[in-house]
């Protein structure tokens, strides 16, 4: 076993398919295949099966992904450490957004790092929060933007703002006539609405549930749609309402279409967090990518920080 097999099974694990994991490893297919082979030979194990549709992993593989994914990130982390010394942070780091935030961020994050970190590399993934928090304590991700994460002993969790949730209704009603913008909305008021939210294992379910309980109320779920985008558009389509943030709304690229009006009676703040592994010594790439990404959330979603907010 050599990490360059690692590397390669990691690769076609994640891609599913080792025609494609052959083009972006720039390798030829039959060269890549027999290294994944030979690592099998090495473990007396079948690592993947072959499907219609391309390969997944065995319970041996699954085991070995996880392993596979802390070494390559030890390895990492360690050329990172050598590298530091010169004058300039060098490396790779992986950064994970929530797709609502992947929008506002990925852009000016990309062109920032370019400009300020020319000696480094870094890779973006998207994921739900509860999907990122999983990722970042294994090793997969190295910093992600997190909503409303749970305490985790794995992780540490820095505040950056709050954003208060309201009740997103199309910006046009039946007659055509374009609704005024703003306003505000009680909880109450809520059952009385057609409602489009995410499943359940959402951050921003649980928040919405939460506090519909706690006041005794019910809320009307009409459909559960796991994308936020995806949510918008059926708003914007007439087909119900949704409960968001406003920088959800204006990730969307036409906030104009839509009416957002901020929820009372009570309050509801959803807290935008950045996240690193709890086990994992900072290093001077990560930091300054920390930075970065504060004053970007900051810049983009809100006015100033949220109370608890430190720097690293």
């Amino acid at each position: 076993m050599n990490l360059k097999q690692l590397e390669y099974f990691v690769r076609v694990a994640e891609m599913g398919s080792f025609s494609k994991a052959a083009l972006i490893l720039n390798i030829a297919q039959p060269a890549l295949s027999r290294q994944v082979r030979l690592l099998e030979m090495d473990l007396h194990a079948t690592l993947l099966q072959r499907t219609g549709r391309g390969v997944v992993l065995t319970e041996a593989g699954k085991r070995l992904f996880d392993h596979s994914i802390g070494i390559l990130q030890l390895v990492s982390r360690v050329r990172e450490d050598i590298e530091s010394s010169r004058d300039e942070p060098a490396g790779r780091i992986v950064v994970g957004l929530p797709p609502s935030m992947g929008r506002l961020l990925t852009l000016p994050l990309v062109e920032g790092f370019r400009r300020a970190l020319p000696s480094a590399r870094m890779a973006i993934v998207e994921g739900l929060s509860t999907h990122l928090s999983e990722w970042i304590s294994t090793g997969r991700v190295d910093l992600g933007v997190l909503h409303n994460p749970e305490s985790q002993a794995a992780l540490e969790i820095t505040p950056i703002l709050d954003e208060p949730l309201g009740l997103v209704s199309p910006a046009k009603g039946g007659s055509g006539r374009k609704v005024s913008l703003g306003g505000t909305a009680k909880l109450s008021e809520l059952t009385r609405f057609p409602l489009i939210l995410p499943e359940r294992t959402h951050a921003l379910r649980k928040l919405i549930e939460t506090q519909a309980a706690l006041t005794g109320h019910k809320l009307n779920v009409d459909l559960e749609i796991s994308s936020v985008q995806s949510i918008l558009d059926l708003v914007r389509a007439g087909h119900g309402h949704a409960i968001l943030t406003p920088s959800a709304v204006a990730a969307s690229g036409e906030p104009k279409a839509f009416r957002l009006r901020t929820l009372v009676e009570p309050r509801i703040t959803s807290t935008l967090c950045l996240a690193v592994s709890a086990h994992k010594p900072a290093t001077p790439l990560s930091r300054r990518v920390f930075r970065m990404l504060r004053e970007l959330i900051v810049a983009a979603v809100g006015d100033g920080p949220a109370a608890h907010n430190k720097t690293r």
